[in-house]
């Protein structure tokens, strides 16, 4: 049974409160409507689309910046950041990301977005990889959401830092590295002591 707009709407408005990374194509399987249903819903209720949600949120959510790249250069949305902690990113798998004869996303893609947000959380003005074990688990496709984890494990030997990133769509990994970090000597002088 269809519920009438008003519940609908009331409904689609906490759905998208609760879950902000929610799309439009979910969203219309959710409520049994048409995509452009929901967004006419979103248009009435003033809610902004995906992209202009996921910008909201990092902007409310995170007050830190990040220091070793611009962050235009992020490969995905920033959407969690707290420096030598942790990091999340979010990368929609579109047209350009894949492989055009089977629709399947080709790996440096995955890499990039693991490996830009491992540099993206380092406290430091200067972050190189200096090491990278990667492991891909699983082909993603075109229309999948890559949700990448970063979080700093610790100091190598080498006073590297390590970042430990895991990439998932849904909640199924399919992607995982270990990255060794280079930073400037005065920072990871700081980070040891």
């Amino acid at each position: 049974m269809k519920k009438d707009k008003r519940t609908r709407q009331k409904e689609l408005k906490e759905t998208i409160e609760s879950t902000p990374f929610i799309t439009d194509e979910d969203l219309a399987k959710k409520f049994g409507v048409s995509i452009q249903t929901i967004r006419l819903d979103r248009m009435e209720l003033t809610i902004p689309e995906l992209r202009e949600r996921i910008k909201s949120v990092a902007r409310n959510e995170w007050n830190e910046t990040v220091k070793a790249l611009p962050i235009e250069e992020v490969i995905g949305e920033i959407v969690d950041l707290e420096l030598d902690q942790r990091a999340i990113s979010i990368l929609d798998i579109d047209r350009e990301h894949v492989f055009s004869r089977n629709d399947i996303a080709r790996g440096h893609h995955l890499f990039a977005q693991a490996n830009s947000l491992a540099v993206a959380v380092i406290n430091d003005e200067l972050a190189l990889t200096a090491k990278a074990e990667i492991r891909f688990t699983r082909q993603v496709t075109k229309g999948e959401r890559v949700v990448a984890k970063a979080s700093v494990t610790g100091v190598d030997e080498k006073g590297r830092t390590v970042v430990e990133v895991y990439s998932y769509v849904e909640n199924e990994t399919v992607f995982s590295g270990v990255f060794e970090m280079y930073r400037s000597n005065e920072q990871r002088g700081q980070q040891q002591s």
